[in-house]
């Protein structure tokens, strides 16, 4: 049998928003117009985003990824990921004598920011989130000594604090709203006194695709969501696409990781997209939908997308010649590897 048409009654709901957000947005901008004012090798601690097309895209450029900032030879630029770095990071930078760019997301910043707030006025520091996560560990590495994980609500029992009346809970940006507030009030039952962040931390992107995938989610059959194992609210997604009503639903990478047997039964497909996702993707997944009857696409909007964040501001300045003049001044050879 042929592929069916789109008089079948087969139909696709693609949620908008979907896909980058004003952060990763800038952090893959700003790996381009590194390369392309200072040439290559850029070198980037960890993935810049958590999508395996762009870091492959990236690479392919002359982006080196990097896991240590050890690993990046003296005299070098090294960019820090959207997802933010510890100060001991930075430091490390410095002491191997490199250039760096920090394409850490605004609002991952400002998490940082209320953590070293907080830590000054000596609270304790409840950080909601996944643990060995990138954001995670830069955020902590603000307040070490303040600052406790909680993954969860399975989590609050085991949570102890020197004054339940300082004691203050923060959030990685790109949890599920509703499993964050379910952690949140767990903590709440057990500390009355929990002080909320002066605003969301959890960030408007990763709330607007879950919040169109929630609407999405309980007319479709079947939902699709383009992201990466490693991408964090991309995999919320999935997990909200089947709370709001999905019978199933699925992350895949790329299109031909689709199974074909997934759509038996199927009438109404959702696609949708994490916050890392170049729309190429979510094209190709469309096209490979249409090819087997899914040709009619119904936008699910939900909310305009206007933010925008300016560039770091070192891609403003000459940072070889900042990284030479590192090694200069500290003695030793400097490697550019060009």
């Amino acid at each position: 049998m042929g592929p069916m048409t789109a008089s079948s009654g087969r139909r696709v709901l693609l949620a908008a928003p979907r896909g980058y957000c004003a952060g990763v947005d800038r952090a893959v901008i700003a790996v381009e117009k590194a390369l392309e004012q200072y040439g290559a090798p850029i070198y980037v601690r960890h993935e810049i985003v958590h999508n395996k097309y762009v870091v492959q895209t990236l690479e392919n450029k002359g982006a080196v990824f990097v896991e240590r900032t050890e690993e990046v030879p003296p005299g070098n630029i090294v960019m820090f990921s959207a997802h933010g770095v510890a100060p001991v990071v930075h430091e490390e930078a410095r002491q191997g004598r490199l250039a760096s760019i920090d394409a850490t997301c605004p609002l991952v910043t400002k998490v940082h920011k209320e953590a070293v707030r907080y830590a000054n006025e000596d609270y304790d520091i409840l950080l909601i989130g996944h643990e060995g996560h990138e954001e995670v560990i830069g955020t902590s590495g603000e307040a070490p000594d303040h600052i406790q994980l909680v993954d969860g609500p399975e989590d609050v029992a085991k949570v102890e604090v020197r004054d339940p009346s300082k004691v203050v809970w923060l959030s990685q940006t790109t949890l599920s709203v509703d499993e964050t507030m379910e952690t949140v009030d767990a903590l709440k039952t057990k500390f009355p006194g929990l002080v909320s962040p002066p605003s969301d931390d959890i960030c408007y992107a990763t709330q607007n695709r879950q919040v169109a995938v929630k609407q999405m989610g309980a007319e479709a059959d079947l939902v699709i969501v383009v992201g990466s194992r490693n991408s964090s609210n991309s995999k919320r997604l999935v997990e909200v696409a089947k709370l709001a009503g999905a019978r199933d639903a699925h992350l895949v990478d790329f299109a031909a990781e689709i199974d074909e047997t997934w759509l038996e039964g199927v009438t109404t497909v959702g696609v949708t997209s994490g916050a890392s996702v170049p729309e190429v993707l979510v094209e190709q997944v469309l096209e490979w939908l249409a090819e087997r009857g899914y040709a009619d696409v119904e936008i699910v909007k939900t909310a305009d997308e206007s933010i925008t964040f300016s560039l770091p501001k070192e891609l403003r300045r000459d940072l070889r010649e900042e990284a030479a003049a590192m090694v200069a001044e500290r003695g030793g050879s400097g490697t550019s590897e060009e």
